[in-house]
């Protein structure tokens, strides 16, 4: 488990932005804008909007290869319509090492 400090506050839309790589999950119960992300085999992400720390739980076994796309999830958020074309491409060669590294070669 990590923790990340962000230089500026989750906002309201960030969960809505990575819900287009895996499933988020609103956890009003725990705090009102409470979030959680899961990432099968890859990691996931719990924070509430407007805080300027998530924690993220990694696969042991593949942090190494999924680290880098958890910053780039951060860095590429901007507000408004985006193109998620050079992000979906990325996402989809770490996964096949993902798969290679847990599973085996295909």
């Amino acid at each position: 488990m990590k923790e990340f400090l962000l230089s500026e506050p989750i906002p309201e839309g960030f969960f809505a932005y990575i819900e287009n790589f895996g499933k988020v999950e609103a956890l009003p119960n725990l705090g009102e804008g409470f979030y959680k992300f899961d990432k099968p085999d890859w990691f996931s992400i719990k924070g509430f909007v407007g805080d300027t720390s998530v924690e993220v739980r990694f696969k042991k076994e593949v942090m190494n290869l999924t680290t880098g796309f958890v910053y780039l999830l951060f860095t590429s958020y901007r507000e408004g319509p985006a193109d998620l074309s050079q992000l979906k491409r990325r996402e989809e060669a770490i996964g096949k090492r993902v798969r290679e590294h847990l599973y085996g070669p295909d």
